[in-house]
């Protein structure tokens, strides 16, 4: 964490009571799940079906630069709609209390070189579990950057902002390997291991998929359009990964969200582990556009608090949140799209390059916890 620790004015007792009271929001909603919440989910993927195929019909035009355009875009919004409103969220079990086998997190897969297998237990287990914890969350700096000042500065980390610039326009890749732990599984003895290959496998047959379906056969399906429909295909997912890449850093690391130590999360209870969440987490202020576009992740304090809530519940929940983050003193950290990227990429430069000031040892929280 920061020098100063944002939440050391919180007893232990606060910090407990103020679990119980996210678990009641948390309660309210799940009892007031309904047909509501399952026809808007329903209605979100019928549309980006339809506009998927509409910008496909429209690219086999491609050749004439206004068709080009229309169907990029087009193609370009449905990818960020599957990835973010649709995927992200059923994966999360976000809408398996309807009991329909075609929306649910066990069946659903998803326009990703990432299979959704892999995809849920890097994501929904370790990084759910372990928000902003170095070393545990994988999600933190994507593996290939420094992210914190008590980390330990190389050379090689010069190079960081170049690094996340080509992991935004790659991003569905980059997930891809570090759900595969790709840095630590290169070792060659643990390339050898069944487990590793078995997942390797998997991910190699996803890619083909996703390359098949994108860069061959709806390429061909455009005849005299195939060049500009490839080109179309590859700038929508370039498109799609930077959005993607964009809103998951303005959610974990602009200025103001805090990182934690392994040790911290000793004997974590379940106030303990709601206040991590909520000072490793900021939101994306906007327009209900701008939350529909983000897959409701501009919501990504309440996200991570409750992240198998339905993601259109997540705008209401976030009054109550803020209430609570104000009566217990906390600082709420959230801005515009611009603001939270700059504050992103800020912090990337900013910890590429060796501290220039003393380190300051902040306390241990546990034993401040138990002392009081």
């Amino acid at each position: 964490m920061t020098a100063i620790d944002p939440t050391a004015h919180l007893t232990a007792e606060q910090i407990e009571e103020l679990g119980r009271e996210l678990d009641a929001i948390r309660d309210e909603v799940i009892a007031d799940r309904g047909e509501k919440d399952a026809a808007y989910i329903r209605k979100v993927i019928s549309a980006q079906r339809k506009l998927e195929l509409a910008s496909r019909g429209v690219l086999l035009f491609s050749f004439f630069p206004p068709a080009w355009l229309l169907g990029t875009a087009g193609l370009s919004v449905a990818k960020i709609m599957d990835n973010m409103e649709i995927g992200h969220n059923i994966l999360h079990g976000q809408w398996d209390w309807m009991r329909d086998p075609k929306i649910h997190s066990t069946t659903w897969e998803w326009d990703h070189v990432s299979p959704s297998e892999q995809w849920k237990h890097s994501h929904n287990e370790l990084h759910h579990t372990y928000t902003n914890v170095i070393g545990k969350d994988n999600d933190l700096g994507y593996g290939i950057m420094r992210v914190d000042e008590d980390q330990k500065w190389h050379p090689f980390h010069l190079g960081q902002p170049l690094w996340n610039f080509i992991n935004a326009c790659f991003f569905e890749y980059g997930i891809a390997a570090y759900d595969l732990e790709l840095g630590k599984n290169l070792h060659k003895r643990r390339r050898k291991n069944p487990e590793f290959r078995a997942r390797a496998k998997a991910v190699g047959r996803k890619i083909r998929k996703q390359v098949l379906k994108d860069y061959v056969i709806h390429p061909l399906l455009s005849g005299p359009s195939f060049l500009t429909t490839l080109a179309a295909t590859f700038t929508a997912n370039v498109v799609r990964n930077i959005w993607s890449h964009s809103v998951i850093m303005c959610g974990h690391f602009p200025e103001g969200v805090q990182v934690f130590e392994r040790r911290s999360i000793r004997g974590e209870t379940r106030g303990q582990w709601y206040l991590r969440q909520m000072m490793g987490s900021a939101n994306i202020s906007g327009s209900k556009a701008m939350h529909f576009m983000t897959g409701n992740l501009s919501h990504q304090i309440e996200h991570h608090l409750f992240p198998d809530l339905p993601s259109n519940r997540y705008a209401e929940v976030a009054v109550k949140v803020r209430a609570l983050f104000e009566k217990y003193e906390l600082e709420y950290v959230t801005g515009p799209l611009p603001k939270q990227v700059f504050s992103a990429w800020h912090k990337v430069f900013r910890l590429s390059l060796p501290n220039r000031k003393p380190k300051v040892k902040t306390p241990d929280r546990e034993q401040e916890l138990v002392a009081a």
